[in-house]
C-alpha cells in the first residue's frame, strides 16, 4: 500500500495526493501535523529516502530561522527538532514499498507508483 505524509493546507501536497490518487492504487494518509510522527518512523522515512535528515528540513520555515539556522546540529538533532516541530519537515512525502520519495515536484511521485 501506498502512504503519504500530507499536509492539507500545502498546494504541493494537495497535487502530490491528487497524483496518488489518479494511480487507483490503494494509499492511506497520513496528515503529520496531526499525528506527528515518531524519531523512529522520521529516521525510518529518511532512510527510504536516501537523504540526510537536514535534505527534508524545509528551511524557510519561521522556526528553522528563529531555533535552528547557523547552529551546529547533528543528525540526532535535526530528527527530533522535525518531530517536535512538524512543519520543518518537507511535504509530501510518498512511500510505496521500498521506495520513497519527496513531492517536490509533485510529477517526481509518479517515479515510485
Amino acid at each position: 500500500m501506498i502512504t503519504i505524509y500530507h499536509n492539507p493546507r500545502c498546494s504541493k501536497s494537495r497535487q502530490g495526493l491528487a497524483l496518488v490518487e489518479e494511480s487507483g492504487k490503494d494509499y492511506q494518509v497520513v496528515k503529520y501535523l496531526d499525528a506527528p510522527l515518531s524519531e523512529d518512523k522520521l529516521t525510518e522515512l529518511i532512510k527510504l529516502l536516501h537523504i540526510a535528515p537536514l535534505d527534508l528540513v524545509r528551511k524557510n520555515e519561521a522556526i528553522w530561522k528563529e531555533n535552528y539556522k547557523g547552529k551546529n546540529l547533528s543528525d540526532g538533532d535535526l530528527i527530533k527538532a522535525m518531530v517536535q516541530h512538524p512543519k520543518l519537515i518537507e511535504r509530501p512525502i510518498v512511500v510505496n514499498g521500498k521506495k520513497a520519495v519527496i513531492g517536490r515536484p509533485p510529477e517526481s511521485i509518479r517515479d515510485i507508483l
